[in-house]
């Protein structure tokens, strides 16, 4: 387990939780330093104070707030520290609301599980859990923390309380100017997309790779074994420039997500459309020809029984 990166208390109206946080997740990309292109070596980012025209070390910056092009206001971590807020040292559970009314484009993407913090903690902790595990709500909370105050959503998964940062709502943007003017949709449509969506529906996410970090790292293995990189697989197929046929384009998407998770692929003609001519003259021409083989079939069957009565 990692290191904690925060300690505290969630304060529950007059419960308080001693809690210390833990990242939730960890960061497995390939992470490159600048070279120089001509000889490999390493470019390093050096600090410099413009004022001394020197390099300067960790322990000698600070933070500064730029109020004008030439203004910087120097403000120290003591005075940060000092600052009157109630989330300075406690997650401050502010309301309970269903995890339903947390759109997905809140979420900032760091998640946290929260530790308790002794066996005093452990009797309060399981107890909001419990409480959280028991229904559909989930707490919002609010914490101060790496220099800015936090909104964060509390939820339990498998018995821990987990911590997913949210944006406030001034950090969403409106997304109203970005939306297509409404588009001749009909419900025929409409319906295929809901049974693709069906066709695609799972509720296990365990078996997706991240394939691109896993050809980086072949790439660098292969060149620290000083050997060519394998070639590139060929793609399965390049997608057209242009849909002509969406309603088509749909059922075929269907046909090949019921393939692939194996099941066989008779829904997928749930909702019919005309077919386009090259489409219907295939399908003229199949029962003509087979029109023939299977009458010849059926007075060859019918002869059979009659030869072994005589035999009999």
């Amino acid at each position: 387990m990692p290191r904690p990166l925060w300690s505290g208390a969630i304060s529950f109206g007059l419960v308080t939780i001693p809690v210390k946080l833990v990242s939730a997740t960890e960061d497995r990309s390939v992470h490159f330093h600048q070279v120089h292109i001509e000889d490999g070596a390493r470019v390093r980012v050096r600090k410099y104070c413009e004022v001394e025209d020197r390099e300067v070390s960790a322990g000698e910056i600070g933070k500064g707030y730029e109020v004008s092009k030439d203004t910087l206001i120097a403000v120290t971590d003591a005075e940060l520290e000092a600052m009157p807020l109630p989330t300075a040292k406690a997650i401050e559970i502010v309301a309970f609301v269903p995890a339903s009314a947390i759109d997905p484009v809140r979420l900032s993407g760091d998640s946290y599980f929260l530790q308790a913090d002794g066996q005093v903690a452990a009797k309060p902790y399981a107890l909001i859990a419990r409480a959280l595990a028991r229904n559909t709500k989930v707490a919002v909370a609010k914490l101060a923390w790496h220099g800015r105050e936090r909104l964060v959503l509390l939820r339990v998964r498998d018995g821990v309380l987990v911590a997913h940062v949210l944006k406030w709502d001034d950090e969403i943007r409106d997304p109203a100017e970005l939306a297509p003017k409404e588009p001749e949709v009909t419900d025929a449509e409409i319906d295929e997309a809901v049974h693709l969506i069906d066709s695609m529906t799972t509720d296990d996410l365990s078996g997706y790779r991240d394939t691109y970090r896993e050809a980086l790292e072949a790439v660098i293995e292969a060149k620290a074994e000083d050997r060519q990189p394998s070639a590139p697989r060929a793609a399965a197929g390049k997608p057209g420039g242009k849909v002509v046929d969406l309603m088509a384009a749909l059922q075929e998407s269907v046909r090949k997500a019921q393939a692939a998770r194996g099941e066989s692929g008779q829904d997928a003609e749930v909702h019919e459309m005309p077919a386009s001519k090259p489409k219907k003259k295939t399908t003229a021409a199949k029962p003509a020809k087979k029109a023939p083989a299977k009458k010849g079939g059926k007075a060859a069957a019918a002869k059979k029984p009659a030869r072994r009565q005589r035999g009999a």
